[in-house]
């Protein structure tokens, strides 16, 4: 499909397209870590045996199983807003009542019942991302898929550093109620973007029933062709940098470092560093398009990945550790951000919702599956051999790119001109 024309960088990177993307981003990432770290630390301070805190991690379910309903977010439009902003302005007044709630629940006399409220946060949650995910593929063109979901990416990571950092300092000097209802104060505005953004043009031929919502956009999509190797890439891509990334803690530790030291050069100076790989990965993509980006990224990630292992030659060094968490977050970034893009670029607008779901469900997996066995072979293999052994990893999903995004492709048809 030929590409569309570059639009100019700037104007596109200031537009107001752009700062929906950054504020939605930021919106979906708040709620995560509300029902994670933060209720953690509560349920911790209560006195709340460490086996009901391990059980309570099933109520994040939802963002796992969230293409379960995503088909009828696609079929059905409230009679107000429109089919995206409808569905996106009800599950953000539902989330936010919902996290207040959570607040004035009783972790110690009623577990179960903040179980419940935190599942109730959690699927408001991975609604809106559905939702978010849907209006920013029908929002933006090709040409901006990438640095909108660059800029998406960075905005969720500030929601999440918001909810965890300030969530736990808040901790500190108010009661975890009042911590809830200031993390619900600070989705407040997120309603105010909703109704100010505008609602995407609805594409003609969407669903009009909910068998269609659910069989169509799976039909649709293994008729394209290749289609089940792009299932094995979305697994494969980041399998390397996700094995490496689940045992660096421990890594960290075992070679020596402080606590504060990790704190400080991997959790702050690593933020920003991510911070800044999306932002220059996503105008990169404006540039040179979401295939040939892949390509870049995916080899700049493989060697981010290999820098740990030579950390683990040289030993505890503050300036070589600085200097692998640079490139390694900064690679990240860039390549978090590409295929975000480029699984937005999968999906048929008429029934995006569904589609992107799907697809970012099936991009968690490696998350769960390839991070268990890592430290096993952390153990038997040593960390030089570890983590060489996750660069080469890196090598299946870049030799699949020959297939799927050729360094001269200039898209993907996803839908009828």
């Amino acid at each position: 499909m030929p590409s569309s024309p570059s639009p100019p960088i700037l104007k596109t990177a200031f537009s107001p397209r752009m700062l929906v993307a950054l504020l939605m981003g930021f919106a979906c990432g708040l709620p995560l870590l509300l029902t994670i770290t933060v209720l953690q630390a509560w349920m911790q301070e209560e006195g709340i045996d460490l086996t009901v805190i391990g059980i309570m991690g099933l109520v994040g379910l939802p963002y796992t199983l969230k293409f379960l309903w995503a088909p009828f977010l696609d079929r059905f439009t409230l009679p107000f807003l429109g089919r995206r902003k409808g569905w996106l302005f009800m599950g953000q007044v539902l989330l936010i009542l919902a996290i207040s709630a959570l607040g004035f629940t009783d972790p110690a006399r009623a577990p179960w019942m903040v179980a419940l409220v935190a599942f109730l946060v959690t699927f408001f949650s991975a609604s809106q991302d559905i939702i978010v995910d849907a209006y920013r593929r029908e929002d933006l063109s090709d040409a901006e898929l990438g640095l909108g979901s660059s800029l998406y990416i960075n905005g969720y990571r500030v929601g999440m550093l918001l909810a965890s950092g300030g969530g736990l300092i808040l901790a500190d000097h108010i009661s975890y109620t009042m911590v809830y209802q200031v993390m619900a104060a600070c989705m407040l505005p997120s309603l105010l973007v909703t109704l100010l953004a505008p609602e995407p043009e609805t594409p003609a031929g969407t669903p009009q029933t909910l068998a269609e919502a659910v069989i169509t956009p799976l039909t649709e999509y293994f008729k394209r062709d290749g289609a089940v190797l792009i299932l094995v890439f979305i697994l494969l891509y980041k399998i390397g940098d996700t094995m490496a990334t689940a045992m660096t803690t421990p890594f960290y530790l075992d070679i020596g470092f402080t606590k504060t030291q990790i704190g400080t050069v991997v959790k702050l100076f690593g933020f920003w560093a991510t911070i800044f790989g999306g932002i220059a990965g996503g105008i990169l993509m404006l540039r040179a398009g979401i295939s040939r980006c892949l390509w870049i990224f995916g080899f700049l990630q493989a060697i981010s990945t290999a820098g740990f292992a030579l950390l683990a030659a040289m030993g505890n060094s503050v300036a070589m550790l600085s200097a692998v968490i640079a490139f390694e977050n900064l690679s990240g970034g860039m390549g978090t951000a590409a295929f975000a893009a480029y699984m937005a670029s999968l999906t048929n607008k008429k029934f995006t919702a569904t589609q992107y779901a799907l697809l970012s469900s099936l991009m968690g997996i490696p998350r769960v599956l390839a991070a268990t066995p890592t430290g096993y072979m952390a153990k038997h293999f040593g960390w030089t051999a570890f983590f060489l052994f996750c660069t080469a990893m890196a090598i299946p999903g870049m030799l699949l790119l020959f297939r799927i995004a050729p360094w001269t492709s200039e898209g993907r048809k996803t839908e009828e001109d």
